[in-house]
């Protein structure tokens, strides 16, 4: 007879969107391992130190890097949106943990959604606002 246990690893999830990039994150109390589509971190980001700086800071600034693993789902963009989108995800994350980490985060302004996106391209232009030369005659 086997007993199943009900107790899940506790996960705390948050969501983080960048331009056209959307991370879905999954913090899991471990060593501070980062995981991004079943690859190593460093390797996903190309081993470029800027991405790895930027996507982990919300746990930087709250002295938690080597506490959490951090699971991320990634999909759309490039690199700089999907790093922008797991640092926003890990921040939501570390607010349900503890929603004391809110002020520090706030502050850092690692919660705020940068809403900016490619604008359209429209017809009669070249790009959205690029226009052909003007000839006069």
């Amino acid at each position: 007879m086997t007993i199943l246990s009900n107790k899940a690893p506790i996960a705390y999830l948050g969501t983080g969107r960048r331009k056209t990039s959307i991370a879905r994150v999954r913090l899991v109390p471990g060593s501070g391992q980062l995981i991004i589509n079943g690859i190593s971190g460093e390797s996903y980001l190309q081993f470029s130190p800027n991405y790895l700086r930027i996507s982990c800071e919300p746990l930087k600034t709250l002295g938690l890097s080597k506490e959490y693993d951090i699971y991320v789902k990634t999909e759309g963009g490039g690199l700089t949106g999907q790093a922008d989108a797991i640092r926003l995800g890990i921040a939501r994350a570390l607010c349900t943990i503890n929603p004391d980490n809110r002020t520090a985060l706030k502050l850092e302004g690692f919660l705020t959604r940068d809403a900016r996106v490619k604008e359209r391209k429209k017809y009669g232009l070249r790009k959205a606002r690029k226009a052909p030369q003007y000839s006069k005659r």
